[in-house]
């Protein structure tokens, strides 16, 4: 059975991804770099298509005479021609990337963190910090209870949020999919926007970065580390933010002058941070950012757990070898859809 990946992928991915194809005795060939009528007549090849978020459109399906699946890595909602699929009898797959899913899910923490106060919360909690406010405990019943003993006025919810995306790849759809189910209103910049089509499949809209930065009430980082994106968020940008607004990075310490995001907390210039990376790993105990007012840390856990690239070699790895042996495939959708 052969299988075409045509993701262009770091050489790194690549051979992460060849070595498990190949120990399942699966044949992988790699396609990332082909266009135009080389890549339609490597398809034509091809039992199998894989895809993470370059588009398999029409064209190309109608071209796979042999295609036995589609399989796409993450969930880019324009990844595949669902519809040209169904029409040509070929499965569709999509399973989501267990370490993009993992990331999100610590980037929607440290929002809810900072937003419900939950480290100062439980702090205060067990210390009794409500007894200088002359609060003494009560027995509570249905009606009868000590709503906020500690006395907080600025507990804030995400619904109705707007929440501005720097970097919108695998890792970035996931966190929209999860902020649109708290109502929120989610822009983005990257360097090269998506067509519009794209972006109202994703639930987005493109801002540039002055623009995204001073509409948004929760920056979130998940751009890589480049030349262009080393300290994206420096002085100028933080004074582009909203006073009430807060920072979440779980992409690259390097994307933010820290000297400039410290003092941004220490004047109020916004309302908090919540990292998961920094410039230097682990944070050294003499960081300065660790006497920041409003900052909530974690160790560097996004992407925990998660399983990251081997995870979604080893899940792509398992569907080929269903199809193969003609076993039940993950991650089936149904025709017209984007993706579960």
């Amino acid at each position: 059975m052969r299988t075409l990946h045509i993701e262009p992928f770091a050489e790194w991915i690549r051979e992460l991804f060849q070595r498990t194809a190949a120990e399942a005795g699966i044949e992988m060939a790699w396609g990332g770099e082909l266009r135009g009528g080389g890549l339609r007549d490597a398809a034509a090849e091809a039992d199998v298509l894989v895809t993470a978020t370059r588009r398999i459109g029409g064209d190309l399906i109608r071209d796979a005479g042999r295609l036995r699946l589609i399989q796409v890595q993450g969930r880019a909602p324009w990844a595949v021609d669902t519809r040209a699929a169904a029409a040509a009898g070929i499965p569709v797959s999509v399973l989501p990337h267990r370490g993009a899913i993992a990331v999100a899910e610590q980037s929607i923490a440290l929002m809810l963190g900072l937003y419900r106060k939950l480290v100062p919360g439980h702090r205060g909690t067990r210390n009794a910090d409500y007894r200088p406010l002359g609060v003494e405990p009560v027995r509570t019943t249905e009606r009868r209870i000590a709503f906020n003993w500690l006395g907080y006025d600025d507990i804030r919810q995400l619904h109705g949020r707007v929440l501005g995306l720097v970097g919108l790849g695998g890792i970035g759809l996931e966190v929209a999919r999860r902020a649109r189910a708290f109502d929120m209103e989610v822009a983005y910049h990257k360097r090269s926007p998506l067509p519009r089509r794209h972006e109202q499949m994703a639930g987005v809209r493109y801002l540039p970065l002055p623009e995204l930065l001073a509409a948004s009430d929760i920056v979130s980082l998940h751009a890589p580390h480049t030349e262009h994106t080393g300290h994206i968020i420096d002085a100028e940008a933080l004074r582009l933010m909203k006073s009430d607004a807060i920072l979440v990075n779980t992409a690259r310490g390097g994307l933010v002058d820290e000297a400039a995001l410290l003092d941004a907390l220490r004047t109020g210039q916004i309302a908090g941070a919540g990292l998961d990376v920094f410039l230097d790993e682990p944070l050294p105990r003499d960081n300065p950012l660790i006497g920041a007012p409003n900052v909530l840390f974690s160790p560097h856990v996004g992407g925990g757990t998660g399983g990251g690239q081997v995870g979604m070699a080893r899940d792509v790895v398992a569907n080929l070898v269903a199809v193969r042996d003609g076993d039940e495939v993950r991650g089936l959708v149904a025709a017209g859809t984007a993706s579960p």
